[in-house]
C-alpha cells in the first residue's frame, strides 16, 4: 500500500522551525532513566528471590525503513518482534510508503517515524499479546544534534522504553570517530569493549560498543526513551549475534525482501 503524496516537499525555513518547536516539546517528555517493570534476564539468574514471580524482558521489537533504489521516495518500513532467549522472530509486519517529508539531517524522525508509529499502533490497537516491552531503532537517541533523535522521537509518542543504535557516529559535542578508535586502541590489550561517548559538555552521550568478539567496528548506542544506558548496552550485548542487535538485522533484512517482492507483484 503507498501512503502518501508523490513529489517531495521542499524543506521551508518556516518548516524546519516548526520542526525545531515540535521537537523541543517533545523532548521536556524524555525520560532517561529506568522506567519499566520487567527484569532483564541476565540479571535474575542464579537464584535471586522472587526471580519466578517478577515480570521478565521476553519481547523485544526492532524497526528499520528500506528504500528503493530507483526511487528513493519509496520505502519498506517493518517491524520485528523477537524473543529475547531465542532471538527468534514472533512477529513481523511490513508496509510500502511513498514518503513526502525529505531528509533533512537532524530531522530523520519527521521521514520515518510517522510510518513506523502506524505499525506499532496497529499491533496495539488489536492487543496483541507479543506487542514488544522494548524497541530498538536503527537510528540515534540523544546521541544527536538536537539531543533528541529518531529512538527518542518514537519513544515518547509510542510511550515506550526505546534504544538507539547508530551504525555511525553523529560528530556532535566534540566527539569524532578518530577519539573513538584512539580510546579503543589505547585499551586493546585490556579486553575493554565499551567506550563512553562523553562530549566536551561533559554529558555521556551514549557508548561505542564492540558488540561480537573480534568486531573491530563499533556500534553506537544511546537512550532513546524510559532507559538508562547501563541497562540498555546490557540489553543490546544479549540481543547480538553478529555486529548490530538481531532486531535491527532482522528488520534490515524483512524489509529489503518485503520491498523486493513488492517490486515483483508490481
Amino acid at each position: 500500500m503507498f501512503q502518501g503524496d508523490c513529489s517531495m516537499n521542499s524543506t521551508t525555513p518556516q518548516l524546519l522551525n516548526n520542526w525545531i518547536q515540535v521537537q523541543s516539546k517533545l523532548k521536556k517528555k524524555l525520560v532517561t532513566e529506568d522506567d519499566f517493570t520487567w527484569k532483564v534476564p541476565t540479571r535474575i539468574k542464579g537464584g535471586d528471590e522472587g526471580a519466578e514471580s517478577c515480570e521478565v524482558l521476553k519481547y523485544i521489537g526492532g524497526v528499520d525503513l528500506s528504500f528503493s533504489r530507483g526511487d528513493p521516495s519509496v520505502a519498506c518500513a517493518t517491524l520485528v518482534v523477537l524473543e529475547l532467549k531465542s532471538l527468534e522472530i514472533v512477529y513481523q509486519d511490513s508496509c510500502v510508503v511513498r514518503l513526502s517529508v525529505p531528509y533533512v539531517p537532524g530531522f530523520l524522525a519527521f521521514r520515518e517515524a510517522p510510518v513506523l508509529l502506524e505499525l506499532l499502533d496497529k499491533m496495539k490497537a488489536c492487543s496483541h499479546p507479543l506487542y514488544p516491552q522494548l524497541l530498538m531503532v536503527d537510528g540515534n537517541g540523544i546521541l544527536h544534534p538536537q539531543g533528541f533523535g529518531l529512538a527518542c522521537h518514537l519513544g515518547v509518542l509510542a510511550n515506550i522504553p526505546t534504544i538507539g543504535i547508530g551504525k555511525s557516529l553523529h560528530h556532535v559535542d566534540g566527539l569524532s570517530k578518530s577519539t573513538v578508535r584512539e580510546r579503543f586502541e589505547m585499551d586493546g590489550n585490556s579486553s575493554q569493549d565499551i567506550i563512553p561517548l562523553i562530549g566536551d559538555s561533559g554529558q555521556t552521550l551514549g557508548a561505542a560498543l564492540l558488540s561480537t568478539r573480534g568486531s573491530s567496528k563499533p556500534i553506537y548506542v544511546s537512550i532513546g526513551h524510559r532507559i538508562s544506558l547501563a541497562v540498555a548496552i546490557e540489553i543490546v550485548k544479549v540481543s547480538c549475534k553478529y555486529r548490530v542487535p538481531e532486531t535491527i538485522r532482522q528488520a534490515d533484512i524483512k524489509s529489503r525482501q518485503y520491498l523486493q517482492n513488492s517490486r515483483s507483484i508490481c
